[in-house]
């Protein structure tokens, strides 16, 4: 794994992480029977120094490399839409976005926390252990399936209320993304749905993304069909239809991070 050379400068004037991989060297071999003589540790540490010297690393010291230079840490909590259904990996909400914040300049190590089928409960079920790794931001994508069940809206904002409360008490800087209902419940759950998410973004002044699909939706309004961003179950956006979500979405991302 070849890393560009920014990476490695900002690698190598990283005296923390420098340390880190000397300590880790210096525990796996002292684990290994014999213990080996700290001649054999210096040659170790030395070796590995000049192996980043010279650009050239394997895939897990690539990761290492990767932990160091990230400025944050985004934890992205959300149902099947963030965790990629249908998708290739590298077609997931999650990569593309992590993609976009790289190419406009942005280092940001960004975590799936996206559970296909979950509701808002779900996710303030797991939201406690999902932020036990440290983490400095959150992007909160939850409540399409509580529409699609139709689940009482109060309940929905309850619990992305409790969510919000458990990562402000983190410190963490929060993007809320809101989804629209359909009309499948009538016009009052509707309307009670939508509101959910403007009204928690003014109650705890956050970062508001008003529609997750609405990308998608502007290209509709533009003449394009919808079908051309979705996959056959015409639920889940494909590949395409994600990239056009990262290109809207993205932008606000950064602009969390670097309030």
């Amino acid at each position: 794994m070849v890393l560009a050379r920014q990476t490695y400068e900002d690698f190598l004037a990283n005296p923390h992480c420098l340390i880190q991989i000397k300590l880790y060297f210096i525990i796996k071999m002292l684990s290994n029977p014999g213990r080996p003589s700290m001649c054999k540790i210096t040659y170790k540490i030395q070796k590995i120094q000049a192996i980043v010297s010279t650009g050239i690393l394997t895939l897990w010291f690539g990761f290492w490399v990767s932990f160091c230079v990230a400025d944050t840490v985004i934890l992205a909590l959300g149902d099947s839409l963030t965790q990629g259904y249908g998708l290739r990996q590298q077609d997931g909400f999650v990569e593309q976005l992590s993609t976009w914040m790289d190419r406009n300049g942005n280092r940001v190590r960004i975590i799936n926390a996206g559970v296909s089928g979950d509701t808002s409960a779900g996710g303030l079920a797991r939201v406690g252990w999902s932020l036990e790794e440290d983490a400095d931001a959150m992007i909160v994508a939850l409540g399409g399936n509580d529409f699609l069940r139709g689940i009482d809206p109060t309940e929905t904002q309850k619990n992305l209320d409790g969510i919000i409360r458990i990562g402000l008490k983190k410190d963490l800087k929060i993007l809320l993304i809101g989804y629209k209902a359909s009309g499948n419940y009538g016009p009052k759950y509707k309307q009670d749905f939508d509101t959910i998410y403007p009204k928690l973004a003014k109650k705890y002044n956050l970062v508001l993304v008003d529609n997750f699909m609405g990308a998608l939706l502007g290209k509709v309004d533009e003449g394009e069909h919808l079908q051309s961003f979705l996959q056959p179950d015409m639920l889940h956006p494909n590949a395409k239809g994600i990239l056009e979500i990262i290109q809207a979405i993205g932008p606000d991302v950064q602009k969390l991070i670097q309030n």
